[in-house]
């Protein structure tokens, strides 16, 4: 779902060569869906192989992948763990909106409407566990580190910022600086565009930073009550937050009181809420991460690679062994050009 920060977030724009040297940690979840719906068919059906089966994440992960590695950007993308008990009724109201979806799609395509089958396929996008275990298969040979989270996949990956591990997280929601990311990268993308929500639409966009000192700063708060500000406007454990409350309102509350209970208690949250605000925002505060990892970068397997994309995807030999090329050019460039510096 994502918290909706985007009016209070403090962002400058920022170019890939900046990034140059990096280590990002990608949301790979939210990464990886976001594949599954902007790499379609003409009918909003994702990519398949000849045994009917999907391949629109692959596709995504190795072209954007290889991409930024040319750029000379450090990946490492962290995997969602068991998703918190708080996050169950999010959960099923995600199920129900697929679900509404299907249906929606199946009498589009019954009255041979294109636009609306497109419109509704790709709300039906499910991210399986088949999926998650290719995704890092590829991954893997393109030596790109993994990490997986205990729970929520943007707490690991902010823990990782706050330990100094990585520069960023890489994700599109905000939700990362509820749990402390000290900087997140938006709109990273390859040919500078993104595909409008709920829509078939795109716009133009370039990568932008948000840093969170200076989301604290600006606005007077606490990293305790960017968590309050995120739960009265709603989070993934609260969905919806308090009713007429956004986010513009919800920073007025925060910054009028100096206790959170009090913040709460003049929102109403017992009208609408029967969980203790205390509990979901302990949950947040105190996501589970794993504090033992390492980041071990590989040469990226070339031969399996091809073999994977080609053989098992079904995708144009032509252009992969096109990209490999460049790709395998671009690195040994660069690492050419680094051991330059030292002479």
């Amino acid at each position: 779902m994502g918290v909706k920060l985007k009016d209070l977030a403090v962002s400058k724009q920022i170019t890939l060569d900046e990034l140059h040297g990096k280590i990002l940690a990608v949301d790979a979840f939210n990464t990886i869906y976001q594949f599954l719906t902007t790499i379609v068919q003409r009918d909003g059906k994702p990519l398949v192989n000849h045994d009917g089966h999907v391949t629109s994440h692959l596709n995504g992960l190795f072209y954007r992948c290889t991409k930024f590695m040319e750029h000379g950007l450090k990946l490492v993308f962290v995997f969602d763990g068991k998703p918190p008990a708080l996050k169950s009724h999010e959960i099923a109201r995600r199920v129900e909106l697929k679900m509404d979806a299907a249906q929606k799609h199946k009498e589009a395509e019954e009255k041979g409407d294109i636009e609306g089958m497109k419109k509704y396929a790709v709300r039906t996008a499910r991210l399986t566990t088949e999926m998650i275990e290719e995704s890092k298969q590829l991954l893997a040979l393109l030596g790109i580190p993994i990490i997986q989270a205990p729970s929520e996949g943007e707490a690991q990956a902010a823990y990782m910022t706050k330990q100094g591990d990585a520069y960023a997280v890489v994700s599109q929601d905000f939700d990362s600086l509820l749990f402390g990311c000290t900087r997140v990268v938006r709109n990273l993308s390859i040919d500078g565009r993104r595909k409008k929500a709920g829509t078939l639409l795109y716009t133009t966009v370039q990568p932008e930073l948000i840093t969170l000192s200076d989301v604290l700063n600006t606005h007077g708060i606490d990293q305790d009550k960017l968590i309050a500000l995120g739960m009265l406007v709603g989070t993934d454990f609260n969905n919806g937050g308090i009713p007429g409350i956004g986010p513009k309102k919800a920073l007025k509350l925060v910054t009028k009181h100096n206790e959170l209970a009090a913040v709460f208690e003049e929102a109403q949250w017992k009208k609408y809420w029967d969980i203790d605000w205390k509990e979901i925002f302990d949950t947040i505060k105190h996501m589970p991460c794993e504090k033992k990892y390492t980041l071990q970068w590989k040469a990226p397997q070339i031969e399996k690679l091809r073999a994977m994309l080609v053989e098992q995807c079904d995708f144009s030999p032509e252009r992969i062994d096109v990209k490999l090329k460049k790709f395998v050019e671009e690195r040994k460039e660069k690492a050419q050009t680094g051991l330059e510096k030292w002479t």
